[in-house]
């Protein structure tokens, strides 16, 4: 596989680049922090005032890294001007490194998503858009071949999620696609609109959640969406990570596990339509397969954990990653040496 690392100098500055985009973040805090909790977990919401009516808007679930940021938000929203100008250097530093950029299209759209809070409220990036940015992730550069792209855009939200956060975007999404030029899609139901066509090209947006068994069009009411359930979705969207796309000073995203990534995409490479020779299966496997093998050495732990939940979850999960491996001997031997 043609894997080179990046330089020390790149995996460094993306790592502090992706904390300074989580600092911005923390610094728009308005109000005072109220917590609220659900299913034995804690969510943080930013509570506030407008006018007479109180305000809620959510911030992320309670973890130790987000509680101290939040705890910092008076000196980090004063310190704005000069981290600010310290985000566009870094960013110019990784472009001259190599890093992908994303095109203009799909740079404005993530920067327009991420500024409606799309990512705050739980869509997570999914998708070869996804896998891009697991250079900055990984340290690491792909091949021109792994990052071709193929004119598809994908977010994935789980329902209950959506449904139980008690917050919704800034701006329709719907509204801010047809501003950039792509046209809904209609499904059966003319109100359950989950994809978009660009009008002067070949680019689709689709929205995903998790389904379990029937594969039925749901509501995201957080992201002002509809969404087309998938099953498997549930295993790939599960503890998401923050990521930076590297357009203008960077856009603050999230995206699925690396490891979780590979083994979904054994799953849905011997699930698409048109069999294991499909274009987007081979694809699918191809980028198992890298990832697998940067993954093997530089997160082994995290792999198998990945890899062992997957196995677990009933015969069709393992005879799905089965087939897949069938067809990449070395990436089985890879993962058999785990």
């Amino acid at each position: 596989m043609p894997v080179t690392s990046l330089s020390r100098t790149a995996q460094t500055t993306y790592q502090d680049l992706l904390r300074l985009h989580q600092e911005e973040r923390a610094s728009e805090l308005l109000g005072s922090i109220e917590e609220r909790r659900r299913n034995g977990r804690i969510y943080l919401y930013d509570r506030f005032r407008i006018g007479t009516e109180m305000k809620s808007r959510y911030l992320g679930e309670a973890t130790p890294e987000l509680r101290a940021r939040l705890a910092r938000a008076a000196d980090l929203k004063a310190a704005a001007r000069e981290r600010q100008k310290e985000m566009a250097r870094l960013a110019r530093l990784l472009r001259a490194e190599g890093l992908l950029t994303p095109d203009r299209d799909t740079g404005s759209l993530l920067l327009a998503f991420a500024r409606a809070g799309l990512f705050r409220l739980g869509g997570t990036l999914v998708g070869t858009g996804a896998y891009a940015l697991y250079q900055g992730e990984l340290g690491v550069r792909f091949s021109s071949d792994e990052l071709a792209q193929t004119g598809d855009i994908d977010f994935a939200s789980f329902e209950r999620l959506s449904v139980a956060l008690g917050d919704r975007v800034e701006q329709e999404p719907g509204d801010i696609l047809q501003s950039l030029k792509f046209d809904p899609v209609p499904g059966l139901l003319e109100q359950q609109v989950w994809k978009w066509r660009q009008n002067h090209g070949t680019a689709m947006v689709e929205f995903l959640t998790a389904a379990f068994g029937e594969e039925s069009v749901k509501p995201l009411p957080a992201l002002g969406v509809s969404a087309q359930g998938l099953n498997y979705l549930n295993y790939l969207i599960a503890g998401p990570i923050p990521a930076i796309a590297l357009y203008r000073s960077g856009v603050l995203v999230q995206i699925p596990r690396p490891e979780r990534f590979a083994i979904h995409k054994l799953i849905v490479a011997d699930r698409r339509k048109g069999g294991p020779d499909h274009a987007k299966s081979r694809k699918d496997r191809a980028q198992a397969a890298l990832l697998v093998e940067v993954l093997a050495q530089d997160r082994p732990d995290d792999l198998r954990e990945a890899l062992d939940d997957a196995t677990s979850r009933g015969p069709r999960w393992r005879q799905r990653i089965d087939a897949s491996l069938n067809l990449l001997p070395e990436t089985r031997n890879i993962l058999n040496r785990l």
